[in-house]
């Protein structure tokens, strides 16, 4: 698991208050919203937040792609990425 991989699954155990769970417990592919973990779009904002503050992205919750930024960890991961990159 890579390094960035474990910093988001920490970020969404912590941003979303899921004490119950690890980073084990997440896979990187694991859906986030509806089937899979079952976030809802309270959580998506919190989620989105978080990112924001911890990375400093600047995310477009009208941006037709944010849904699959947000699809799983490796998908956030990879938004992150680029974003850190450019």
């Amino acid at each position: 698991m890579s390094d960035l991989h474990l910093e988001i699954k920490n970020l969404i155990i912590e941003a979303l208050g899921l004490e119950d769970m690890t980073p084990a417990d997440l896979p990187s592919d694991l859906t986030l919203f509806g089937e899979g973990l079952g976030l809802d779009s309270v959580d998506a904002l919190e989620l989105g937040l978080a990112i924001q503050k911890r990375f400093g992205i600047k995310i477009d919750a009208e941006a037709k792609d944010t849904r699959t930024h947000f699809a799983n960890v490796a998908s956030l991961a990879a938004f992150v990425s680029a974003h850190q990159a450019a």
